[in-house]
């Protein structure tokens, strides 16, 4: 297969009009952040906010041209555009009315948390499960583009199929019963993503916009960690439903959370509930627990915000081993402690989509010994 360059890409570019009589879409200054990982092209095409729908045939014209230089098998050209600032006083915009559906998809949920490292794609990919596991369709989009690990959490490797001729739509993988998508079945496991905020919006766009989804009760989302710009600007950009924030115990990681319960109160989404992982460790030879992290502040935080807790998920060596391995627990231990605790979860989070009360507060399980 023949090696593309960004000298390659751009000279193919160089030979398409731009928009207004402005020369070519390169000299114009209306490409950005180039990036080639193996037989993949991505890149920015930049418009203003006025002219994002005008600019959309441009961008298919960019995206066939490209597609059909020898050794590209996969092109992904994001629009983006700086938006105009909210003036003061600006009502905020209902959530209902935010961005576009996905058709086929009744309800789009966030996992997220203010930090990495508390386990938060691991809860996505178990509560996504434990979803499944109630009866419900669930599809699960990997919006962690710096640090995708869903692919690894499923145990899937290679690159998604064309779902038509034209291919210009993906089939998303498929793993336990569960639609998944990700960026990094489209760029080598090891490949840094240094990519701005508009860039990293526009490619979880164009994964919405360009995998052929199919029915499905409940969309999860695993969020980037952090409350940064992206995480912001896809919190207002997709009509979700609801987030689960995940946390530790830590007075640090809660510190974190706070933050991510107050970004989505900023932008009117509702918060689900909180999820305490790794509230506590349960030594497999002496049968006695250890609070490693503390214990309960999640529930405290929960109390004190008036939200739900949705419940503790101890730490455990067969949980990381199995999600290592591409096995998530609920999947592969149907009828571990685990498994029930995430599956408490997903009830109580299927209740609050439907518009239901919590019949009751996540129950506190105790293990024998303890």
């Amino acid at each position: 297969m023949a090696t593309v360059t960004q000298d390659d890409v751009l000279s193919v570019l160089k030979r398409i009009a731009a928009p207004d009589g402005r020369g070519n879409v390169v000299s114009a200054g209306l490409v950005s952040d180039i990036a080639i990982q193996g037989g993949t092209v991505m890149f920015a095409l930049t418009t203003s906010p006025q002219h994002v729908k005008t600019m959309e045939a441009l961008r298919g014209a960019v995206e066939k041209a490209v597609l059909a230089m020898p050794g590209v098998d996969k092109a992904m050209v994001a629009l983006t555009a700086e938006r105009a600032p909210q003036q003061p006083g600006q009502p905020q915009q209902p959530q209902g009315q935010r961005g576009t559906g996905i058709p086929g998809v009744k309800h789009l949920i966030a996992v997220a948390s203010g930090k990495g490292g508390v386990g938060k794609s691991t809860t996505a990919v178990n509560l996504a499960l434990a979803l499944k596991s109630l009866g419900l369709k669930v599809a699960v989009l990997d919006a962690d583009v710096y640090g995708p690990s869903i692919p690894k959490l499923f145990g899937l490797t290679g690159k998604p199929e064309p779902s038509n001729a034209a291919g210009k739509k993906m089939k998303p993988m498929t793993r336990y019963g569960v639609e998944v998508m990700s960026i990094g079945f489209l760029v080598p496991e090891d490949t840094a993503m240094i990519w701005r905020g508009p860039m990293v919006m526009s490619a979880l766009t164009q994964l919405l916009r360009d995998t052929e989804w199919g029915e499905a009760d409940v969309m999860v989302i695993d969020m980037p960690p952090g409350t940064g710009d992206v995480q912001l600007t896809l919190a207002q950009q997709t009509p979700l439903a609801g987030a689960v924030i995940v946390s530790t115990p830590q007075d640090l990681a809660l510190i974190d959370a706070r933050k991510g319960l107050n970004m989505f109160a900023k932008v009117n989404v509702p918060v689900i509930g909180i999820v305490e992982n790794m509230s506590y460790f349960v030594c497999t030879k002496c049968g006695e627990r250890h609070e490693i992290f503390g214990h309960g502040g999640a529930r405290d935080e929960a109390l004190r915000i008036g939200v739900p807790f949705l419940g503790e998920i101890p730490l455990d060596k067969e949980v990381r081993l199995r999600s290592d391995s591409g096995e998530p627990v609920v999947a592969t231990q149907p009828d571990s402690l685990h498994t029930a605790l995430y599956r408490d979860v997903a009830r109580q989070v299927w209740a609050s989509l439907q518009g239901g009360q919590l019949a009751r507060p996540a129950p506190r399980i105790v293990v024998d010994g303890q």
